[in-house]
């Protein structure tokens, strides 16, 4: 009995095709303009020391407790695929000694990313970010130019119609301070009602609970206190400021008072672009100011803020699937004419055409290839042609069909 076929592991899928076609446009699109930002591209490991992680996300959230895909490799290490990638940035900023030289640093990654979590619209074990990082930047108009980098790809991928940015401020370390106190105030008073991991985030980290997906602890979210009183004279300006660069930037913008970040080395700016395209989870780019990560990886004391955004969630809004090139078909009459095809074939490619070339079967059979194909032309190649320096040059879509010298049907094709 043969054993059953194979299939992608759970939350994990192939792209092919169409599917890849529109990733490949997304990831393409964003290098392209970030590139014009002055952003560089950096790769990092997708796996990495686990303290990279656990460090960074808090022992409180959901990534480090239920969905990072951790091991012990041979060497008896502590490893991690990794969840998100803004850490190992951080961290490649450090091993790499960059922290005191250049800054600030603009830093681009595309790439997978894997999480244990339940699959759903958009959403996988695998899944793939673009992101963009400014390292080393203090300033408000850093958080507003990386800003503007995002709503530019959505913008540049046709998208941005259905997308608003959403923004709030955590304020600095004394508005948070404050902001937390008056959280756990209002927490406490409704401790029995909240769910098990709230009350653990109540003792450990209360901004947590603002991002809790519980039914219950979201009635009591919806009467929580907001940051914006409590923040200080400095930190209202630096938002204000924010805001002000967005507009002249023309980033349209929302505030949300619920969008929070609750890790201490977050400051400042935390915003979404979110969509109600695809269902309630519709954040589909996010980010904020995150001062004290490097520092958390050993680096001195620096700056940042960044964004990240999911590549199938993006590629799912495209309203339209980018085409495949049609191809030009060299078409040998007979094995003998096939060495004099396969330099047509290169010849072509060399000018920047796609071409084809079938393998095997006679002119009608290669023809149908060329169908297959969707081929726009083919380019027939028999003794004759060979001896004079021509080919038939036959139009698939006109039906058209002219003898034609070899160096101007390349000219044709790759004009």
């Amino acid at each position: 009995m043969a054993s059953p076929a194979l299939q992608p592991v759970r939350g994990t899928r192939d792209l092919i095709g169409e599917e890849h076609r529109r990733h490949h446009r997304v990831i393409d699109t964003a290098r392209r303009a970030t590139a014009l930002y002055g952003f560089e591209e950096w790769a990092t490991p997708v796996f990495e020391d686990t303290r990279v992680f656990a460090r960074s996300l808090g022992d409180t959230s959901d990534v480090v407790t239920k969905e990072m895909y951790s091991f012990t490799d041979r060497g008896g290490d502590s490893v991690t695929l990794r969840p998100e990638n803004t850490a190992g940035i951080c961290r490649a900023l450090v091993s790499n000694g960059l922290t005191q030289s250049n800054l600030p640093r603009k830093v681009f990654y595309a790439g997978p990313m894997f999480r244990y979590e339940r699959p759903q619209k958009g959403r996988y074990r695998q899944f793939h970010q673009i992101g963009a990082e400014i390292l080393g930047a203090a300033e408000p108009l850093a958080d507003a130019e990386v800003i503007a980098a995002g709503w530019d790809i959505l913008t540049r991928l046709g998208i941005s119609d259905g997308v608003v940015l959403e923004i709030n401020t955590l304020g600095d370390a004394e508005s948070r301070d404050a902001y937390r106190a008056a959280l756990v105030a209002h927490f406490t008073a409704h401790r029995d009602a909240l769910s098990d991991d709230s009350r653990v985030r109540l003792e450990k980290n209360p901004l947590r609970i603002l991002d809790s997906k519980d039914e219950g602890d979201r009635r009591i979210v919806a009467t929580a206190p907001t940051i914006e009183p409590h923040l200080t004279p400095a930190a209202a300006a630096f938002f204000d400021a924010v805001l002000r660069h967005l507009a002249t930037l023309g980033v349209p913008t929302r505030k949300n008072p619920r969008i929070v970040r609750g890790l201490d080395y977050y400051s400042h700016t935390a915003f979404e672009f979110v969509t109600d395209r695809l269902g309630a989870q519709g954040t589909v780019m996010a980010g904020g100011r995150y001062d004290g990560l490097v520092e958390e990886m050993g680096g001195p004391p620096t700056p940042s803020v960044g964004w990240a955004a999911g590549v199938e969630r993006l590629a799912m809004l495209l309203s339209a699937s980018p085409a495949a090139p049609r191809p030009v078909a060299v078409i040998p009459v007979g094995e003998a004419q096939e060495d004099a095809a396969l330099g047509l074939v290169q010849r072509l490619r060399a000018a920047g055409v796609v071409a084809e070339i079938a393998y095997k079967g006679n002119l009608k059979r290669r023809m149908e290839r060329a169908n297959k194909l969707s081929a726009r032309a083919a380019l027939i190649l028999g003794e004759a042609e060979a001896a004079a320096g021509v080919v038939q040059l036959r139009d698939l879509d006109a039906g058209t069909q002219d003898s034609v010298a070899i160096d101007e049907a390349i000219r044709r094709l790759s004009a």
